[in-house]
């Protein structure tokens, strides 16, 4: 029993990881002490001269473990041999978390979004969702973009400000809501977004850039609603849409 309670304990907190790489992000992370660092990984060909120098005279400064990989080794920890520099950082986020941890809450009006791939999309729709009346976004790891420099810089420095729900996909999470009303944006709706009744438990999904919602996900909304346009203006792009979203009145 004890041995269950442990292994659930560490699998929650590996959950919140999230992995980061570049030197120039990692130096950021270092230097923001309200970020919560597990461990810092470094490429044993790095030269100890330069950002790696001052990397990791942060990283001793916080008391953060090193750990030195052969270069192959520190590329699958990053997931990005090209663009990782010889670096990548683990932080552990309490705002990113299971998506099942939604189903605590009592009220709530989340994004969710289903394939979103441009990571300065990513990043903007976090920044406009902190800023908005939002509780929180639902990031599938599946056909999403996944937490990058790209997104943090995007972000404006609000990654950490609101609640991330990640799952695997958005299908296997949303028949988990029970009482939910799910919103689809749609082209094809009628009802504005102006004119919607909102409810204690709301999610409205964003699609894709190009393709929209897909139908799997589609058949599990409630209702669909459209942005009003002027002007034969045919769509606004997702990172705007979620903005709108986000300070649109309850």
């Amino acid at each position: 029993m004890q041995d269950s309670q442990q292994y659930k304990e560490k699998k929650a907190f590996f959950e919140k990881m999230i992995t980061l790489y570049g030197r120039n992000v990692v130096l950021e992370v270092l230097q923001d002490t309200t970020v919560e660092v597990h461990k810092l990984h470094l490429a044993k060909s790095n030269k100890p001269d330069g950002s790696i120098k001052k990397i990791m005279t942060l990283a001793q400064t916080r008391n953060i473990e090193i750990v030195h990989h052969e270069k192959n080794a520190l590329s699958r920890i990053s997931k990005n041999a090209k663009q990782d520099q010889g670096v990548a950082i683990d932080i552990y986020s309490k705002s990113y978390q299971h998506a099942r941890e939604i189903q605590k809450l009592q009220t709530f009006k989340l994004i969710a979004l289903d394939g979103i791939h441009n990571p300065q999309n990513l990043g903007m729709i976090i920044r406009s969702c902190a800023a908005g009346n939002v509780d929180g976004i639902i990031l599938p790891k599946k056909n999403s973009a996944k937490i990058s420099p790209l997104v943090i810089k995007a972000s404006a420095g609000t990654l950490f400000k609101i609640p991330l729900y990640f799952c695997d996909t958005l299908e296997e999470i949303l028949p988990q809501l029970p009482n939910t009303q799910v919103y689809a944006l749609s082209l094809d709706a009628t009802e504005s977004i102006y004119d919607a009744k909102t409810s204690a438990r709301d999610i409205f999904v964003l699609g894709n850039e190009s393709e929209g919602i897909s139908k799997e996900v589609a058949s599990l909304c409630n209702k669909e609603l459209i942005i009003p346009m002027n002007r034969d203006v045919e769509s606004l792009n997702v990172a705007v849409t979620a903005a709108l979203i986000a300070f649109m009145r309850s």
